[in-house]
């Protein structure tokens, strides 16, 4: 029996690579973004190579409404989904007084709001059936305060501990969540926030991988998985818990300036 799969941010990096694993495996899809040029264009490519059924829905996912707008037209296509994938979101580097507002606003909108709205209107439908999959994609930055980022590091550390949570709920069902946390990928991301020019983001892996490893752990439905990082990444998490705090976050700043 085919399995449907809704993901968010499916227009491209990590989301569009989860819409081509699912295909692979003769999956159904709902794809969502804001770009309806993109999202067009992968359902034509997906839907003529691996032959299965593609739902586009645009949406800005910074608007309060659009969760719920998401959830009633899934429904009134007559589509379950099986697999929930949180993907979309975003980032922004600068001090955090001298940021936009309105920018902080909508990724805290977007990363927290949407993410927790949207896991909201599906986990029910989810329980009542007693299965589903849910993939809530997080960060390595969800372990650390983040200078520089600290709006977007808060809204990750948000969604990695909100998913290990509901998770516990749902022990007694065969319903799952995983949080993904990837570490610096091949995608957009990089230059939409300001990162491509800062040191954390001289080596990155491909969005493919990332995509690889969310996909295969949210199917074995385990707690978290942690994608993409280089040796001395891996050690530098390994030391966090016992490293002063101002040492730590000395550290992340110096990471995340831009290099002239």
């Amino acid at each position: 029996m085919r399995k449907t799969i809704l993901i968010t941010g499916a227009s491209s990096g990590i989301g569009k690579e989860l819409a081509n694993i699912h295909a692979e495996k003769g999956g159904d899809l709902v794809i969502v973004a804001r770009s309806k040029d993109k999202l067009e264009a992968l359902k034509t490519e997906i839907e003529a190579k691996f032959r299965v059924k593609v739902l586009v829905i645009v949406k800005d996912l910074t608007l309060p409404e659009a969760p719920k707008e998401i959830y009633d037209e899934v429904k009134s296509a007559g589509i379950e989904i099986d697999y929930l994938v949180n993907n979309a979101g975003f980032g922004g580097r600068g001090k955090f007084h001298e940021r936009s507002w309105e920018d902080d606003l909508a990724m805290i909108n977007l990363n927290i709001v949407a993410l927790t709205a949207l896991t909201r209107f599906f986990l029910p439908d989810f329980v009542k059936r007693n299965s589903g999959r849910i993939l809530n994609v997080s960060s390595t930055a969800s372990f650390m305060p983040g200078p520089l980022q600290a709006v977007y590091y808060a809204t990750k550390t948000y969604v990695t501990f909100f998913s290990n949570a509901i998770a516990e709920e749902l022990h007694d069902t065969n319903v799952t969540v995983t949080a993904l946390m990837p570490g610096a990928t091949e995608t957009e991301f990089a230059k939409v926030s300001g990162m491509d020019k800062t040191s954390l983001f001289k080596k990155t892996v491909t969005a493919r991988s990332v995509a690889e490893d969310g996909y295969k752990a949210m199917l074995a439905g385990k707690l978290d998985v942690v994608s993409g990082l280089t040796f001395s990444q891996k050690l530098m998490m390994s030391m966090l818990p016992f490293t002063p705090k101002k040492m730590v976050l000395s550290q992340i700043r110096k990471m995340q300036e831009v290099k002239n």
